[in-house]
């Protein structure tokens, strides 16, 4: 029996939930990170527009280096780079608290640690989406990928409440401690997953780097359904960036919220998400990809309409919950149809090229819209605007490819992703 025929009969095994049990101890310590750095940079500047940069800081690395370090990660040991660079995003994450401990601490020093901590995390996730794929069958992708997003959203439930706990006893800063000390767990825990998360079978030609981003380019470029996700994210990405971006500001002059509530804000997005998550795989069972993905972007926008309207914190917070939970269950989609398009040897460079074209737009809607809110002084507006756009974006792409997406997996690959149940 040869390795593939492995990998399809190997199911969510135990390689998968020790993988699945150190992202998710991660995961939690880096929810600790995703509160604490906006609100630090609030709590210096008060300003909307150094919100908007800290998040752009965080996304210009995948326009810097993606192309390049997407090429890179498949000519390596996958497993050995995630161990390698989890013990780097430590090291990196504690100077956070260390230079606040020294009275140092400035908006300057969170802007460099973002984009560092950003420049690893393209290494981690481009290695992460190819690693997956070798971890369990094919079969079962979209359920372990709903795992792995329920994992990372659960922690973003726990994590900003029990930092925002936290930060009404300690400095904020110094909770990051946190993080620094789950990236050392994630990488214990890589070490003893048995599979590799490379093909061992399969040879390539020797290409340059550059050589090697054109191919990933080309293929991207040139399939309809990765052009067609690409094009929407973008879009998507461009208006939808100031919704976590401002969401410190949205609750303290909309919503009033206190440090904790803040916390419960972050909370419930990630308990919507987590949700949705787990709900992914057996709703994905019993409709086909595209009424899925663009009812879910649909659902995601008209959620974000109503709360947007809000001003009283506990009615705002299940709508904030929906809107990231469809938000979500549309990325799950789109995340395991590419792992079945992608051939394993291009993995991390269709990754890469995703992701600079998807994300690129993040530091350019991030910036606009602290930048419009700066000079309205009207934050609800501005994601009143983001919804309605939102809502849009599904419609005008269920014309094309993404209508049909089904067709376009390879018939060697069409299991769960590719077919609803009424087919089976």
């Amino acid at each position: 029996m040869d390795e593939q025929i492995q990998v399809e009969s190997r199911g969510l095994g135990s390689d998968f939930w020790k993988f699945f049990a150190g992202q998710t101890i991660s995961n939690l310590g880096s929810s600790f990170t995703f509160f604490a750095l906006p609100l630090l940079v609030y709590e210096i500047t008060g300003s909307a527009l150094s919100l908007g940069i800290t998040t752009a800081m965080e996304f210009i690395p995948y326009l810097l280096f993606g192309l390049v370090i997407g090429a890179w990660t498949d000519r390596l040991d996958r497993k050995r780079l995630m161990i390698i660079v989890d013990i780097l995003r430590a090291i990196v994450i504690t100077t956070v608290p260390l230079v606040a401990m020294a009275d140092s601490l400035t908006v300057g020093w969170i802007y460099g640690v973002g984009f560092t901590m950003s420049t690893l995390n393209i290494f981690f996730d481009s290695t992460q989406f190819a690693a997956i794929p070798h971890i369990v069958g094919r079969e079962d992708l979209v359920t372990a990928n709903g795992r792995v997003q329920a994992s990372f959203q659960g922690a973003q439930l726990a994590g900003p409440v029990m930092a925002g706990a936290l930060a009404s006893v300690f400095p904020i800063a110094q909770v990051l401690w946190f993080d620094a000390l789950s990236f050392i767990v994630s990488a214990a825990t890589l070490v003893i997953v048995r599979a590799s998360f490379n093909d061992l079978h399969q040879s390539r030609e020797r290409k340059s780097i550059r050589q090697d981003v054109v191919e990933g380019l080309g293929f991207v470029f040139r399939h309809p359904v990765l052009r067609a996700i690409s094009g929407m994210m973008a879009l998507f990405n461009l208006v939808s960036a100031s919704v976590f971006t401002q969401l410190v500001l949205f609750a303290d002059v909309r919503l009033n919220a206190t440090r904790p509530q803040i916390g419960f804000l972050f909370a419930s997005a990630s308990g919507g998400m987590a949700l949705m998550s787990l709900l992914a795989g057996r709703i994905r069972k019993r409709l086909p990809f595209s009424k899925v993905a663009l009812g879910a972007l649909t659902l995601c926008g008209l959620s974000l309409l109503l709360f947007a309207r809000m001003t009283e914190f506990w009615l705002a917070l299940p709508l904030f919950a929906l809107q990231a939970g469809f938000g979500i269950l549309f990325n799950i989609q789109t995340i395991s149809l590419r792992q079945l398009i992608v051939p394993d040897q291009m993995m991390g460079r269709v990754m890469s090229v995703a992701g600079v074209l998807a994300w690129s737009a993040i530091p350019v809607g991030a910036y606009l819209g602290g930048s419009i809110i700066e000079s309205t002084g009207d934050v609800a507006a501005v994601y009143t605007g983001i919804g309605i756009i939102t809502v849009v974006i599904p419609l005008v792409f269920a014309f094309g490819p993404i209508g049909h997406a089904e067709r376009y997996v390879p018939q060697d690959q069409e299991l769960e992703v590719a077919r609803p149940l009424d087919s089976q």
